[in-house]
């Protein structure tokens, strides 16, 4: 959802200053800032000044500089730079930095973007913000974002614009207005999809019908296999890229020592992993709610060469489509809308699927393992203990007497 603006406006009759609500704020056109989707603006977008040679001069290495730099991030990475980049040049619009000061860009416009952009001025600090609108963002998106001004200055060939030191007194600032800020508003813990959720959604598929077999797959898989949401989806329908992304290759059926059912998807490239290493989910059976039989169910319903991306559907007109990752979250927030249940984010089966092991007493390795978690920030992603604390506290004064 995009980042909603404000404004002060001060009264003629001298009452309290209102604030105005503004929607997300309109970046200002330039040529040097074409249109093109998030994930492109980090090249895409230019300044005025010549950067230094960091090659020679000679087109095969300067080839290979380029594609090497353009290789280096992710896609989701580069999205959100993206959103870092349209925040940055809003500021720089809104106070008329000249297109010569940003690119590249001083610890002084660096450090005034982030209180910018953090700030969340109250109506009694209207006579200072004068007509200065206002699109707060957290700290943590603040620090993304110079993140991306850094990546966005490297990737135009200039040097990062900060130092060690100079982030550390950027960092100092921010802690403050975090301080500040605190009570006035906060980002709700993202709700965990719980065992009943994942039960009510496969009660209202048809799993027969090639979306909505698609759509248990990926919701199963997701739960059990302590999946990202978008290793089981595309950003769009043309960026399906089978070196990156689930084919009907990757996943594979076997028997484990105790000759029970298992699968395995070799994802070949995760948030997490290497360049080159492929991190592996292991899914198993699962009763009613099972993801290798909603796995089989696919197949048999949407069959598919090996390369083809393994959580896929066929529209009316037969063509073979990926799942795109806010058409499949759509679709289940409706059904989810429609019972009354609320609303689940991406994470949402990733934080529901460690909630649900954990409450269960899985040895916390294992979901470390499972997860795929490099150490134990998995602990972050729990948040339903309440409903299962009563299991391991409640009572235990009786086992005294008391």
């Amino acid at each position: 959802m995009p980042a909603s603006g404000f404004i002060l406006r001060t009264s003629s009759s001298g009452d309290a200053a209102s604030r105005e609500e503004l929607g997300p704020l309109p970046l200002r056109p330039s040529p040097l800032r074409p249109a093109v989707p998030a994930d492109q603006r980090l090249f895409a977008w230019k300044g005025v000044n010549t950067p230094p040679v960091n090659t020679i001069t000679h087109p095969l290495i300067q080839h290979f500089a380029d594609i090497a730099s353009r290789a280096s991030l992710d896609d989701s990475t580069l999205i959100g730079y993206g959103s870092g980049l349209r925040k940055f040049h809003l500021f720089c619009d809104i106070f008329s930095i000249p297109e010569s000061e940003r690119l590249p860009a001083s610890f002084e416009l660096l450090h005034s973007f982030c209180l910018w952009a953090v700030a969340e001025p109250s109506p009694a600090e209207a006579l200072i913000t004068g007509d200065i609108p206002f699109e707060p963002i957290s700290v943590r998106s603040a620090n993304k974002y110079l993140d991306a001004i850094r990546a966005w200055h490297i990737a135009q060939g200039w040097p990062a614009p900060l130092t060690e030191e100079r982030r550390s007194q950027i960092a100092w600032t921010l802690r403050g207005l975090e301080k500040i800020q605190m009570h006035k508003r906060s980002r709700p813990p993202r709700p965990p999809v719980t065992l009943h959720m994942l039960a009510a959604l496969k009660s209202s598929l048809d799993l027969s019908d090639p979306f909505e077999a698609c759509i248990w797959a990926i919701a199963s898989s997701a739960f059990w296999g302590l999946m990202r949401f978008g290793e089981a989806t595309v950003q769009s329908r043309g960026k399906f890229d089978p070196k990156t992304h689930l084919t009907r290759a990757n996943a594979l059926f076997g028997r484990d020592l105790d000759g029970r059912d298992y699968a395995r998807l070799d994802l070949p490239a995760a948030k997490t992993a290497k360049p080159g290493e492929i991190q592996h989910i292991f899914l198993v059976k699962q009763n009613t709610l099972c993801p290798l039989d909603a796995l089989q169910n696919l197949a048999s319903v949407v069959p598919a060469l090996a390369q083809a991306p393994l959580f896929s559907w066929r529209d009316r007109q037969g063509n073979h489509r990926p799942m795109v990752r806010d058409t499949a979250l759509a679709f289940i927030n409706g059904r989810f809308t429609g019972m009354g249940i609320g609303t689940t984010f991406g994470h949402s089966f990733r934080i529901g699927g460690a909630s649900f092991y954990l409450s269960q007493k899985v040895d916390p390795e294992v979901v470390r393992i499972m997860g795929r978690w490099r150490s134990l920030a998995y602990q972050v992603y729990i948040r339903a203990f309440e409903q299962v604390a009563s299991r391991h506290t409640a009572n235990l004064a009786s086992n005294y007497g008391l």
